[in-house]
């Protein structure tokens, strides 16, 4: 028994029958549940995302908005860029220099929607796919 123990059981001395009564109840109590299968595990993931992850939202006029955007993914942000605002040239070239800067960043950048992107850095993982073909017809 050390100092520190000495100490809390001066403090706060606990009954050895209080112990097993607690660990029981902590038993039942327990907040984290295992998961059934494959498809709950991956579900249980994004429930341990950092609370401080980020997302930005942009819907840019103008190319120059593209550096705007690569600030925050080099804070470690996550952006969604909607580019249905720009010209197809420009919308292109904020594609292009995007692609680069998720490419420094070992992030990644998806397409999510028509004239919509998701870039993220290396520090947020993005699970699941989004099929853009429509196979449903």
């Amino acid at each position: 028994m050390g100092f520190k123990d000495k100490l809390l059981g001066f403090v706060a001395p606990v009954d050895e029958d209080d112990d097993e009564d607690e660990e029981e109840e902590l038993e039942y109590t327990s907040s984290e549940a295992k998961p059934l299968s494959g498809y709950e595990a991956a579900k249980t993931k994004v429930n341990k995302v950092s609370s401080d992850t980020k997302m930005v939202l942009f819907e840019p006029r103008s190319f120059e908005e593209a550096e705007e955007i690569a600030r925050h993914l080099k804070q470690r942000r996550a952006a969604v860029v909607n580019l249905h605002r720009l010209q197809r040239d420009y919308a292109q070239r904020t594609i292009d220099f995007l692609t680069g800067v998720v490419f420094a960043l070992d992030g990644t950048i998806q397409k999510i929607g028509h004239n919509v992107i998701l870039c993220t850095p290396r520090s947020i993982g993005v699970d699941g796919e989004i099929s853009l073909d429509n196979d449903d017809e």
